[in-house]
């Protein structure tokens, strides 16, 4: 199983991110299965890579450390795909899907680092 993670501070509040994140997976073609205040679940729709290959997106805000101007979010990104070789499918969707949040319109990275 191939997995990729990545920690994030970000300047938004925490109550603004939910929507922001949902509508940048979303971008990603991702389809949303699951949200809360502090937790999103999105999928790859199926159809263009094998199903081992379907990546699962699961983030992370965690508000216990947030502030008025600061979030800090991880992000963990896994598909059933063995990572026999480093340019692995999922890490290329990890990197796009990390590429995105970084370059967002909607908030200013602060810190970005990758596990």
């Amino acid at each position: 199983m191939a997995r990729y993670t990545c920690s994030f501070i970000i300047s938004v509040a925490s109550d603004h991110l939910l929507p922001l994140l949902v509508e940048l997976l979303q971008d990603c073609q991702l389809d949303i299965q699951y949200h809360t205040p502090e937790y999103i679940i999105g999928r790859e729709v199926p159809g263009n890579v094998p199903f081992p290959k379907l990546i699962t997106v699961e983030v992370l805000i965690d508000k216990s450390k947030s502030t008025e101007t600061e979030t800090r979010m991880s992000i963990v990104i896994k598909n059933e795909e063995l990572p026999i070789h480093l340019d692995n499918y999922c890490r290329q969707m990890f990197e796009l899907i990390k590429q995105s949040i970084e370059s967002s319109r909607h908030w200013h990275l602060i810190e970005s680092i990758a596990g």
